[in-house]
């Protein structure tokens, strides 16, 4: 019955606990099917009910951080009869949308950022002598993300710039939170006393319950009265009200896949065996994580090795320049991140490690088109961003046996940082190479062939299956992987230039590709070999399957063979 906000405001407090529970089975009925964030969402139900009935959305401003809790958001908000379409093509995000409501402002989707988005829109709305109101609602997690410090910092001192700051603290991010800011948070769940956000400027009141919608609303009530920068302390429990997820202590089912879908060994899996075993080997290997130690594939190095690990929280450029630390104290650090979040931390990459020809190794999970995510989790710059940085190695692996043997080449590199990156996929089985020629492996050979495919990482099978048709169509085909896409193998120009057309086929954006950079190179050698980009368009994505995205923008098999056959066409 609630198709919009407003629609709460006359419900009695029965009426809104039934609500809470139609949420609940509605959730865990859908987001089963179809996969997506069910914890969080599953703790947030009565902070949500309430946050919409003391404030006017979208006149007043919803902000939440990260956005992995805002299912019951978007439910209330009048999409509750599109859940069976969550992030299927073309169906709801799994994440808050602009292009899906007037209620969603925001839709980036990394954490700690939301603060920052307050204070900005407290400073337009005073400029322009607007009475609407900004709230951020942020998880205890999101705290160990400098950003909000920063954001923090300035909401305090501008007293007459009233942002509420909602704290839905359930004691996790991913993981449980992590560092002092869990400790002083564990604190105030139990004593009232002086607090850190007092000392920075803001009002405090809580700790409230978070699953009392009538305490909620009294909370937040007092809150607006205070008619200052303050946080409203809610104490929730993820994954409430679904024993399967209360009890998951692993991650209180925070993300769960779509129902029926099968369990086959992934490239995080793959990566999660070879770095356990690296480090029984190396004892100057540590691994370091951005609260996701599971995974990105470090739960096994962790158990094994529990001294030699270390969780920083939701702070990517925390993570690296930490790590640039440890390689000057005389360990190899590895990193392990979805490819999305190192894009926060490139300063630190470049300056901090690059700089100081520090053995860093990145080990960048979701790389690629990752799939029902959507933009924001696309890993798709990674590999434009960083050959940009002098010194760094970055590889591709094509299979699980190239993984495992580009980590140890990594990981073996003892002057500057190396990256491996890697999709969110079934691994798929090895594929063999004909020869090596300096860092390449050439996949097929063919006599007299006038196309160089340069098959970049996993899309190597694709490529290999390309060459398959475009021989039915009389062209030959060469196809190599570069394993180290930069910088470019001098072996791969070579070889390049004993072609008459080269295509680098890559699921990264097209601007930085690796086919662009042979091209620079060949020309600047003098070489009338014509090379060529295939990868994809510099823009955002919209969420679907990774098949289905790659397929879209010809990066298949058909996709490929298509590509090639124009591309000879206009060269005769």
């Amino acid at each position: 019955m609630i198709s919009d906000p407003a629609d709460l405001v006359s419900r009695s407090p029965h009426d809104l606990a039934v609500l809470a529970g139609e949420i609940r089975d509605l959730l865990i009925d859908k987001v089963s099917r179809s996969g997506g964030h069910l914890g969080p969402n599953l703790g947030a139900v009565e902070l949500t009910i309430a946050l919409h009935r003391v404030f006017r959305s979208p006149d007043d401003v919803l902000l939440f951080d990260t956005g992995h809790q805002a299912y019951v958001h978007k439910i209330l908000t009048g999409r509750a009869a599109d859940f069976d379409t969550l992030r299927q093509p073309g169906g709801l995000s799994g994440y808050p949308s602009r292009s899906e409501s007037d209620h969603d402002v925001i839709e980036n989707s990394h954490a700690s950022t939301a603060l920052s988005y307050a204070d900005g829109l407290a400073k337009a709305f005073s400029l322009r002598d607007s009475h609407r109101r900004v709230v951020a609602v942020l998880g205890d997690g999101a705290l160990t993300g400098g950003m909000c410090w920063e954001a923090l910092n300035n909401i305090g001192a501008a007293p007459d710039r009233p942002v509420v700051v909602v704290l839905n603290d359930n004691g996790r991010s991913y993981a449980p939170t992590i560092g002092g800011i869990a400790s002083h948070l564990a604190t105030l769940r139990h004593e009232r006393k002086g607090n850190f956000f007092e000392d920075m400027g803001l009002a405090y009141v809580g700790p409230v319950d978070g699953h009392d919608i009538p305490g909620l609303e009294q909370a937040l009530r007092g809150a607006v009265r205070l008619n200052q920068p303050v946080v409203v302390h809610c104490l929730t429990r993820k994954g409430k009200g679904y024993p399967a997820a209360e009890q998951d202590e692993a991650d209180r089912l925070h993300a769960v896949g779509p129902a029926g879908a099968a369990r086959k060994p992934t490239w995080t899996s793959v990566f999660a065996d070879e770095i356990t075993a690296l480090g029984a080997q190396r004892d100057d290997l540590v691994c370091i994580t951005a609260a996701m130690a599971e995974p990105a594939g470090l739960a096994g190095f962790a158990a094994r090795f529990p001294d030699r690990i270390f969780d920083v929280g939701i702070a990517e450029q925390h993570a690296v320049t930490s790590a640039a630390g440890l390689a000057i104290g005389g360990m190899h650090p590895v990193v392990a991140v979805y490819s999305t979040f190192l894009s926060r931390a490139v300063d630190q990459v470049l300056m901090d490690v690059a700089l100081h020809r520090l053995p860093v190794t990145f080990v960048l999970d979701r790389a690629g088109v990752t799939g029902p995510d959507g933009p924001s989790h696309h890993g798709m710059w990674d590999s434009s961003i960083l050959p940009v940085v002098p010194g760094l190695r970055l590889a591709s692996p094509r299979d699980p046996a190239r993984l495992r043997e580009l980590l140890r080449e990594a990981v073996d590199v003892h002057d500057g940082p190396t990256v491996v990156r890697y999709p969110k996929a079934t691994a798929g089985p090895d594929i063999p190479a004909v020869r090596r020629t300096g860092h390449c492996d050439v996949l097929r050979e063919t006599p007299a062939a006038q196309v160089l495919l340069v098959a970049v990482g996993p899309l190597a099978a694709a490529c290999l299956e390309a060459a398959d048709e475009l021989a039915e169509h009389g062209v030959p085909v060469t196809v190599v992987d570069p394993r180290w896409i930069a910088p470019v193998d001098p072996s791969l120009l070579k070889l390049a230039g004993k072609h008459r057309l080269v295509v680098a086929v890559e699921d990264t954006t097209t601007p930085g590709a690796l086919g662009g950079r042979i091209a620079q190179a060949l020309a600047a050698n003098g070489s009338d070999t014509c090379a060529a980009t295939f990868a994809l368009p510099p823009r955002f994505l919209p969420h679907a399957s990774r098949a289905e995205i790659l397929r879209a923008h010809g990066l298949d098999a058909a996709g490929i063979t298509t590509t090639v056959l124009k591309r000879l066409e206009a060269l005769s």
